[in-house]
């Protein structure tokens, strides 16, 4: 229950800074609707009227561990704008991620958000990099309890280097921050890089980069 309650006080501390990077309300809230009839256009939704507000715009539950059988050995349930509409306006959203045994989150940016993240169970080995020229790694091994920051617009990552199970809550300085995971853009994106190109950048062979590609 400690735990639970240090999450949601952090999530909450997340807000304090969200405002440099969504645009602050004018409002008490903007409940986002998809139909446009007799609403207000707030930063890219719709508001419904405020005086049909229920307790359920402001709600959703992560109480259940998402799946963590896929490659990565990771999932990331994400609270923003689109799952709680009464985000809208707000600048802050969170997320939930579990991690099966040596799982990770793979190396991502948020473009529009600072993350900071609550170690809930398990150990996991967290990190960014600085950007360039200097491309620092800044990399710390969590516990259950401990708290990183991942500055906005830096590459991150999360690996759970433990035998068991982990679970992380991360909040968000902006209603929707985005996500790019470096490896799916680079190697995955649609349609596909110039091969000889990427072969290049990275200093790899040709075939190993055609290789990667048609894993994505």
């Amino acid at each position: 229950m400690k735990s639970f309650l240090l999450a949601f006080v952090l999530l909450a501390l997340a807000s304090s800074f969200a405002s440099a990077f969504d645009p602050s309300p004018l409002q008490d809230f903007c409940v986002a609707i998809d139909e446009p009839k007799n609403a207000v256009f707030v930063n890219g939704k719709f508001c419904k009227d405020p005086k049909l507000a229920k307790a359920g715009d402001f709600y959703f539950s992560v109480k259940m561990p998402g799946d963590t059988n896929n490659p990565v050995g990771s999932n990331v349930s994400a609270v923003n704008v689109d799952k709680i509409p009464g985000l809208n306006t707000l600048g802050i959203s969170a997320a939930r991620i579990d991690f099966a045994p040596y799982g990770q989150n793979p190396p991502h940016t948020h473009p529009r958000a600072t993350e900071i993240l609550v170690v809930l169970e398990g150990t996991l080995l967290v990190g960014f990099v600085t950007s360039n020229p200097n491309n620092t790694l800044i990399s710390k091994v969590l516990n259950k309890g401990d708290v990183f920051v991942f500055p906005i617009g830096l590459i991150h990552f999360q690996f759970n280097i433990g035998k068991t199970n982990a679970l992380a809550f991360a909040g968000l300085s902006s209603q929707n921050p985005g996500v790019i995971t470096i490896a799916d853009a680079v190697f995955g994106s649609n349609p596909p890089i110039n091969p000889d190109f990427l072969a290049k950048a990275f200093m790899l062979d040709v075939k190993v980069v055609k290789d990667l590609q048609a894993k994505f």
